[in-house]
């Protein structure tokens, strides 16, 4: 059962001025706060009508409090879904756009404004490119910036940076929640069916982690798996270490 220090989500009204910052977390107390804090200088630059709701999935760890202090709203959830997760937070969310960001992503001004100007002409939704924070070696430079390009040849917004209107969000039914990995993919496509989907040139800026906390001999396994299993294996959780495991690179 979820608990939160929020109304039923089925009380609140859509506010047509706001936009909703939902983040989702799992025992994220290490780097959430700076999350938030970049969140907050974004939005008060821009004088933003907005809202910052995480949701506390499962922590065990400081995430909620942390986020309490950052003036954030939280919902407490036991889900360990990450698709499930972001639609908690997004029901239980008020204002006409939508931007979902991982707990361990920093978002900055330009950023968030080339996100709203796509919005506020016509777009439905859209992503940008990432950047990892750290110290990156070149062949982790050399594909980050491959898959900067297929991200945006394909249309495929990475799930730390994530931003749609409501009205195509609901339109295309939310996260496919059949899925435990793979879910901004599943989205990404849906909200291009329904109109233009952008992936911003603006960096968005997120942990390098996964790169850390595992080896390359691991990360290779992985697409390994993915290339012989296809898309069912993105619907077990249990086949899903790489995202669900307990190991965390901070």
């Amino acid at each position: 059962m979820a608990r939160a220090d929020l109304p039923a989500p089925r009380r609140h009204r859509m506010m047509p001025d706001v936009i909703s910052f939902i983040v989702p977390a799992h025992d994220e107390a290490a780097l959430i706060g700076d999350t938030l804090a970049s969140l907050h200088i974004a939005a008060e630059a821009l004088r933003l009508e907005c809202e910052t709701l995480v949701v506390a999935d499962a922590c065990s760890d400081a995430t909620a409090q942390i986020a309490r202090r950052h003036g954030a709203q939280v919902l407490e959830v036991q889900l360990r879904h990450i698709a499930a997760t972001r639609n908690a937070g997004a029901a239980a969310s008020r204002g006409r756009y939508l931007l979902f960001v991982d707990a361990d992503t920093r978002v900055n001004t330009p950023l968030l404004a080339a996100a709203l100007r796509a919005l506020h002409t016509g777009a439905v939704g859209g992503g940008a490119q990432v950047q990892l924070l750290g110290t990156v070696a070149w062949h982790e430079r050399v594909a980050q910036a491959v898959f900067g390009w297929l991200f945006r040849r394909t249309g495929i917004a990475p799930g730390c940076f994530l931003f749609c209107t409501r009205s195509a969000f609901d339109a295309a039914g939310g996260f496919d929640e059949r899925y435990y990995a793979g879910e901004d993919v599943a989205l990404s496509r849906a909200l291009a069916r329904r109109g233009r989907f952008v992936i911003l040139r603006e960096p968005v800026h997120t942990s390098d982690r996964k790169l850390r906390s595992f080896s390359k001999r691991e990360h290779l396994g992985l697409l390994l798996q993915l290339l012989r299993r296809g898309r069912g294996m993105l619907r077990s959780r249990d086949a899903l270490g790489f995202w669900y495991g307990q190991r965390r690179g901070r």
